[in-house]
């Protein structure tokens, strides 16, 4: 088991590094947006090569940030029976959500996306808009994603038998840290506190 959770522990730091990247596309794609439309707007011409490009790091950070938000549990979630069920309960509702739906969706995504890939790759295939941008990079984020995906869950079902099996995970996980909104939350409760006390 400690081999596995190795693994577990690796994929986890190279989707965490992957997501902390990921951030940057977000401020590339907003600054894209508004120069494109600065462009648009004084100059009245709109390149297609700066739209798509817009969609390419709008793919990018959804689909490569995807295994990292599941790493972190935020992906959206339906607990209404899951927050009834003791830790061992909730341990097995993912590991069966893991194993029958994430996977198989997972493997197929990427098993009718990858000749997608390959043939946009082998002929240069281009945008058919004006000025467009060539199409392969887009194509592969979408199996690279799914197979950050794939990896990460596989490191979450390791860690949730490893917590059936009575195993320490907690230096596996980095769930562990505040997500962005407890972290608002909590700066915001200590402000408040601050004011109630001046």
């Amino acid at each position: 088991m400690p081999t596995i959770l190795r693994f577990a522990r690796a994929v986890d730091r190279l989707n965490a590094s992957i997501g902390q990247q990921v951030c940057w596309l977000v401020l590339a794609a907003v600054l894209i947006s508004s120069c494109n439309a600065l462009v648009r707007k004084f100059f009245n011409i709109c390149p297609n090569a700066f739209l798509e490009l817009q969609w390419y790091l709008f793919s990018g950070v959804f689909l490569l940030a995807g295994a990292h938000a599941l790493a972190r549990n935020a992906h959206v979630r339906i607990d209404v029976l899951s927050s009834r069920l003791s830790a061992k309960g909730k341990a097995w509702v993912d590991i069966i959500g893991l194993v029958f739906f994430l996977t198989p969706m997972c493997v197929i995504v990427i098993v009718t996306s990858w000749p997608v890939f390959v043939e946009s790759w082998q002929t240069g295939e281009v945008s058919n808009n004006a000025g467009g941008l060539i199409l392969w990079p887009a194509r592969l984020l979408v199996p690279g994603g799914f197979t950050l995906l794939l990896l990460q869950g596989f490191s979450e079902l390791i860690k949730r038998m490893a917590e059936l099996r009575g195993l320490a995970i907690a230096s596996v996980s980095p769930s562990d840290e505040p997500t962005p909104e407890e972290a608002l939350a909590e700066a915001i409760r200590r402000t408040r506190s601050l004011q109630e006390a001046a």
